[in-house]
């Protein structure tokens, strides 16, 4: 047996005292990763995080440091981008803060992995973008729906031609996040402030134009009504303030392909369906529900014929007729398996193609949702140039 080989990648990691940052990236990517011995590349052959945690406040940091076992933390980032022993950069910090942070990593040469949205234009995050390929650093954004169990399986069908030809798609995400008076928020105060980079429409269109580029089509053109439907939250300290960004998005996208995609995302609604998140895909041959786990189909031979009649209670019992697919393997957590990929593009070269690019596309839908939403009116999506 040959000798085992360790590539040993530094990563600068910003911004992971937040939500995010502590429990989707630290605690079940990162920390995952290193317990298990790393990337497997080959028997002998491995790729091994180690992780300095940066942010703004060194009480989080060192809560953080004692919680995870990491112990190198600092505040100093300017001096870490320094270091060579870090050639990675990783940004989870607010959406405000996150363009200064990864210009800075870029010139110092940095290859950069950052969470979504990019920023909050597609100037900027399309600027990122042209600026990491002329430094010629590797870049990645964070697309960690893609990786969901139910997106898999939903994927598997389609690449066996369950649904013959796709029509149409139907998602409903979301969940009543209480407003911090007698509730604690589940989400932090910033998201329902526009001026700290909050909203909706901000957060989300990302995701879906990744989900829909990827496994649908490419976005040809969007319809977004954006709305403020709780008017005054309590933030973290007690404090009432003013929310000014959207917290409910209806959406209705055109794919080049002629499909039509339509999401209601809202934080203001109560939840009676499957999950926080299901997506009805409905095709000629076939319908699918898709969940974050779970998928259930409905093929063309087990499809009712309902007649409307609402003189008599409903004879059939909807759900009855649809069959949940069996978890015909194991699936890892999302975030844990694009952070392999991203290690093994760092370490190998190998390809990946969810680039600071695909975080500006997201951005862009985003922005010419809001834009739709100002106009009621559609808007076009322009190409952005590789």
């Amino acid at each position: 047996m040959g000798d085992i080989k360790i590539h040993t990648i530094g990563i600068i990691m910003n911004g992971v005292t937040g939500r995010m940052g502590t429990h989707q990236h630290l605690l079940r990517s990162i920390l995952p990763i290193i317990k298990q011995g790393g990337v497997r590349v080959s028997p002998t052959e491995f790729i091994v995080p180690d992780p300095i945690l940066v942010g703004r406040n060194p009480l989080k940091l060192q809560k953080l440091a004692e919680q995870s076992g990491v112990t190198k933390w600092t505040t100093d980032l300017a001096g870490i981008l320094k270091d060579p022993a870090y050639p990675v950069y990783f940004d989870a910090q607010g959406t405000n803060l996150r363009i200064p942070a990864v210009k800075q990593a870029i010139a110092a040469g940095k290859h950069i992995y950052c969470e979504k949205p990019t920023a909050t234009n597609t100037r900027d995050a399309y600027a990122l973008y042209t600026l990491a390929k002329k430094a010629g650093v590797k870049n990645g954004v964070v697309q960690d729906k893609l990786w969901l169990p139910g997106f898999l399986k939903l994927k598997t069908l389609m690449e066996r031609g369950f649904f013959g030809e796709i029509l149409s798609v139907k998602g409903e995400f979301g969940y009543w996040v209480f407003e911090g008076d007698t509730v604690p928020g589940q989400r932090p105060s910033w998201n329902y402030r526009k001026q700290d980079g909050g909203g909706m429409v901000i957060d989300m269109l990302c995701h879906w134009r990744y989900v829909i580029d990827n496994l649908f089509g490419p976005v040809k053109a969007v319809s977004c009504l954006a709305a403020t439907h709780i008017k005054k939250r309590v933030d973290e300290d007690g404090k009432k303030y003013a929310c000014t960004a959207d917290d409910a998005a209806y959406s209705t996208f055109e794919l080049e392909n002629g499909v039509i995609v339509h999401f209601n995302s809202s934080w203001c609604t109560r939840v009676r369906r499957d999950d926080l998140l299901t997506v009805q895909v409905d095709g000629t041959q076939g319908s699918a529900v898709v969940t974050l786990r779970d998928v259930f189909i409905q093929p063309y031979g087990a499809t009712p014929r309902p007649v409307w009649n609402p003189d008599i209670p409903q004879p059939i019992n909807f759900f009855d007729n649809w069959q949940k697919m069996p978890d015909q393997m194991s699936f890892e957590n999302a975030f844990k398996v694009q952070w392999e990929l991203f290690l093994r593009h760092v370490a190998l070269d190998e390809p990946f193609r969810w680039s600071l690019l695909e975080g500006a596309k997201g951005v862009q839908l985003a922005e010419k949702g809001l834009e739709s939403s100002r106009k009621r009116a559609w808007v076009s999506l322009p190409v952005l140039k590789a």
